[in-house]
């Protein structure tokens, strides 16, 4: 899965990555992005990307309680363009979430985790391959929400985690984004990044509380 992630990069970097002119969400550094939060994500407004803030964790349009975002922070790439929480998203509701590193725990003989923090080699920010819905309440509240889809875990990933977040490599953000296109073309995102571009090292057990949020939680140990 997906469950914890990094955006630290600077406002320039991040605007110049998804050619946006103008943000006008309020954006500082974020060490420990977690479900159920405010994230940022991107989506194509026909000529041009916007960025906006989504609650982490999809609820569906038809869901009876939006608590149901709580099971829905990931969806698993081999059965998102069918399953019926993801379907219809899938063919017209998607977005880049930006990103510049995430965490996965490790399960250690001892039966203890140690969390690491996984990031591309050479590269300043990226995107996790995600999707977006709208929810509203009985009493008319509208919510935005988001899932990140997940692959299998490529050789590096393997030995901390057996899933991983579908990563889209720069060129195919676009593509993504385009509600053209097909969905051979989409299923061929859905792949794990390749293992040589990566890079892991373990971080802080303190990762594990989302109160934190500092530098301190991205350092290796």
């Amino acid at each position: 899965m997906c469950g914890r992630y990094t955006l630290v990069v600077s406002i320039e970097e991040l605007m110049e990555h998804y050619m946006i002119e103008n943000l006008s969400e309020p954006f500082a550094p974020r060490y420990n992005i977690a479900p159920s939060q405010m994230v940022l994500a991107v989506i194509n407004a026909g000529e041009q990307n916007r960025i906006g803030q989504l609650k982490w964790g999809l609820v569906p349009p038809w869901a009876e309680d939006e608590k149901i975002g709580y099971k829905m922070i990931n969806a698993r790439g081999e059965t998102v363009a069918g399953k019926p929480a993801f379907r219809a998203a899938f063919q017209r509701k998607r977005c880049l979430i930006p990103a510049d590193g995430f965490y996965e725990w490790q399960l250690r003989q001892d039966g203890s985790k140690q969390p690491y923090r996984i990031v591309l080699k050479d590269v300043k920010i990226f995107s996790f391959a995600g999707l977006y819905e709208t929810w509203t309440s009985p009493d008319g509240n509208k919510v935005s929400t988001c899932t990140i889809i997940t692959t299998s875990p490529n050789k590096l990933m393997a030995d901390i985690h057996d899933r991983k977040p579908v990563i889209l490599p720069q060129h195919a953000e676009a593509t993504w984004l385009n509600k053209e296109t097909p969905a051979a073309g989409l299923a061929e995102l859905i792949r794990p990044y390749p293992d040589k571009e990566m890079e892991a090292y373990p971080v802080s057990s303190s990762v594990g509380n989302v109160k934190n949020n500092s530098d301190e939680l991205i350092k290796h140990i």
